[in-house]
């Protein structure tokens, strides 16, 4: 394990929302900032800066350096919070949006409990999410399942990125809030791509019709 290029957590994410993206980033060292992930930037220092503090016998931890040697991974935790009673962990992810329909979202915090597990051999059964936009804490139950999902995330992502390879762009909805978008130029090259296709089609369609026309007139 010690040659493992190790994955930082944020790849993960970047990975589920889309593996170009990923790509873009992770392998070709491409990024660009819009208001979106500016605004995202700002939150994430303004909660890492702050200083711990305990309230009410919890203890609040914040920018919290980990690792999962075993996992390839290693990155920084907005919060943990500790139960001072009881040692209990919940790691804490603060997001600028809201809360989604599918859980993207879930993959990332579940490999940062996984980090921690590993670092002081523990176990963590929940973690959380803290949206900006809605001001709403969403608990996340780390289950049976969302633990294999995650590891399938995390081997698909170390996957992608020892391929030094970037997936050929797909316009999707999702997309337009990419803060990649200029740089990936996903319409253009999906459609450049479609074109090249129709082309295809039509080529292979005239050699049909002239190899026909040859049988005829033999």
């Amino acid at each position: 394990m010690d040659d493992m290029r190790l994955i930082p957590l944020s790849a993960l994410q970047h990975y589920v929302f889309c593996p170009r993206q990923c790509a873009l980033i992770h392998n070709e060292q491409v990024w660009s900032e819009n208001f979106l992930t500016a605004q995202g930037q700002q939150l994430h220092q303004r909660v890492d800066e702050g200083l711990p503090e305990s309230r009410k016998g919890i203890r609040y931890e914040r920018g919290v350096e980990v690792s999962a040697p075993s996992l390839g991974l290693i990155g920084k935790l907005d919060l943990v919070e500790i139960e001072s009673a009881t040692g209990r962990c919940c790691p804490v992810e603060y997001k600028r949006g809201k809360p989604k329909k599918d859980h993207s979202d879930w993959a990332q915090v579940c490999a940062q409990a996984l980090c921690l597990e590993e670092m002081l051999n523990i176990q963590i059964h929940e973690a959380a999410i803290w949206y900006w936009q809605t001001r709403h804490r969403q608990a996340v139950d780390l289950t049976p399942s969302l633990r294999a999902e995650t590891l399938a995330v995390i081997k698909a992502t170390r996957a992608l990125l020892a391929s030094e390879s970037t997936p050929k762009a797909k316009y999707e909805k999702k997309c337009d809030a990419c803060s990649l978008y200029d740089l990936c130029n996903p319409k253009m090259i999906y459609q450049d791509q479609s074109m090249a296709y129709v082309q295809s089609l039509f080529a292979q369609a005239v050699f049909q019709e002239d190899f026909a026309n040859e049988k005829i007139a033999e």
